[in-house]
C-alpha cells in the first residue's frame, strides 16, 4: 500500500517519517509522493585521466572523482552523455516498516535528465541524504540548480517491520551519508 498525501502529512507531523528540512507541503507534497530538492555537491568523474574504473580497487572513487560544490543560484551544467553523483538537499529517515521509491520528476525527464540508474529503492531503515545518479541522456547541456525539485519519493508499507533494517546491517555501506559518496563495491570483495 502506497501512502497518500494525507498519510504522508501525518507521518511527517508525527516524526514517523523524518525529512529535514521539513518539506513545504504546498510545493513538495503530491497525491502520493514528496518532491525532494537537489543539494549543492556534485561528484564528477575524471574520465580523461583514467583508462577505466576497477570496482574492486580500494578508494577508486576518490581517485577518479572530484567533488564540486555549487553555490545558491549558480547552475551546475551537465553535458550530454555525462554522469554525475549528487544528493538530495534533504536528510531522510525511513522507518523500519516502510520502503521508499525514488523517481525522477517528469519535468526534469523531459529535458533528458534521469536521476537514478539503478538506485530507486530506498530501504527501510535508511538514514541520510539520498545519492542521485544523474545522467544527461539528451543532446543539449542542461543547467541544474541547487534547491530545485529534482525527484520524488513515495513510501510503501511493509507487511511487518524488518528484522534487520538498513541502519542495522553490517553490510550497509552508506548509512548516514551526507554528500554524494563514491561506490564502495570494493568492500564486497
Amino acid at each position: 500500500m502506497v501512502l497518500s498525501d494525507k498519510d504522508l502529512k501525518k507521518a511527517l507531523e508525527s516524526g514517523y517519517i523524518k525529512i529535514k528540512p521539513k518539506p513545504d507541503y504546498k510545493e513538495q507534497i503530491g497525491s502520493c509522493s514528496i518532491d525532494l530538492k537537489l543539494g549543492h555537491a556534485f561528484r564528477v568523474f575524471a574520465h580523461s585521466k583514467y583508462p577505466y574504473i576497477d570496482p574492486y580497487k580500494k578508494n577508486i572513487g576518490e581517485d577518479v572523482t572530484t567533488t564540486i560544490i555549487v553555490k545558491d543560484d549558480e547552475p551546475f551544467i551537465i553535458q550530454p552523455g555525462d554522469f554525475v553523483l549528487a544528493t538530495t538537499e534533504e536528510y531522510v529517515e525511513v522507518p523500519d516498516d516502510l520502503t521508499g521509491r525514488l523517481e525522477g520528476r517528469s519535468s526534469i525527464g523531459r529535458l533528458g535528465i534521469v536521476i537514478h540508474s539503478t538506485a530507486a529503492h530506498i530501504e527501510c531503515g535508511f538514514r541520510g541524504n539520498i545519492t542521485l545518479e544523474i545522467a544527461n541522456m539528451g543532446k543539449m547541456p542542461v543547467a541544474l540548480y541547487p534547491g530545485m525539485r529534482i525527484c520524488s519519493i513515495s513510501f510503501e508499507q511493509l507487511s511487518s517491520p524488518a528484522e534487520v533494517p538498513y541502519y542495522k546491517k553490517k553490510s550497509a555501506k552508506y548509512v548516514g551519508q551526507k554528500g554524494p559518496e563514491e561506490s564502495r563495491i570494493h568492500e564486497e570483495k
